[in-house]
């Protein structure tokens, strides 16, 4: 986050992503604050910031911020008081004339975090203990990220990289029926998600397994995606190779 972005949530109220602390002499209501922020009850998909340095009322509190509170903020993320361990950055920052300490802790994809065996959420400007029912949305949440390899998202590819000439003509008619696909008036994008082969978000990204079955390069992104052929002089794997084939798995697709 850069210093504007900061400066906005600091000289904002006080809410279920901003929280404000003078200093660290309590540091058991710092690493409540963080457990609060990692499980991201409220599902901002943004991090929470916590701020070292600063009075409630956003006047600056004048801290030293030096090394040996830096390490201390930094030890918090892993002594195993919070579980599982949280993402987290500790940074040294300069904001409207005050320095401060700023830790910028991420939501996790394993929530229900746990500081010493308790469930801490955000609620509004304050922080809570989570109910059972909140503790159950938790374990929701962790369950819909905890997905199987071949539909997790990859973040570095996008729908250009994918056929969807291939996806048409051949995909579709060969995993529906035609009466469907007469029905059907979905957008690509929608038919895409309904096959797994994208994610359901406001940007759409492509999965694994999108890029695998209709991907344009799915070596790019997966490098091991493609079936290798030997012809070994002899009867050991050792032996030397006479001749080889490797085949794409587009290339197989494509001759269905």
């Amino acid at each position: 986050m850069n210093d504007q972005e900061l400066e906005i949530l600091l000289n904002d109220l006080e809410s279920d992503r901003v929280e404000r602390k003078a200093s660290i002499s309590d540091k058991g209501k710092l690493c409540e604050a963080i457990c609060a922020f990692a499980n991201n009850l409220p599902n901002h998909q943004k991090p929470g910031v916590l701020f070292i340095g600063v009075h409630d009322n956003g006047i600056c509190a004048n801290l030293l911020i030096d090394d040996r509170l830096l390490l201390t903020l930094s030890a918090m993320r892993s002594d195993g008081n919070i579980l599982p361990f949280p993402t987290m950055i500790v940074q040294k920052r300069t904001i409207g004339g005050c320095e401060l300490a700023v830790l910028i802790v991420e939501p996790s994809d394993a929530p229900p975090v746990r500081f010493n065996g308790r469930v801490w959420i955000r609620v509004g400007p304050r922080r809570a203990t989570a109910t059972a029912e909140e503790e159950r949305r938790l374990a929701e949440k962790r369950r819909s990220k905890d997905l199987p390899f071949d539909l997790r998202p990859l973040s570095s590819a996008s729908l250009d990289d994918l056929d969807l000439e291939i996806f048409r003509r051949v995909y579709l008619p060969s995993a529906l029926a035609n009466d469907i696909l007469q029905e059907n008036q979905r957008t690509v994008e929608q038919q895409l998600q309904s096959m797994r082969f994208a994610t359901v978000d406001l940007l759409p990204k492509p999965t694994i397994l999108g890029v695998l079955v209709v991907g344009n390069d799915p070596r790019q992104f997966v490098p091991s995606a493609y079936v290798q052929f030997l012809r070994i002089d002899g009867m050991e794997l050792t032996d030397p190779i006479k001749d080889q084939k490797e085949i794409f798995l587009l290339k197989m697709i494509q001759t269905v």
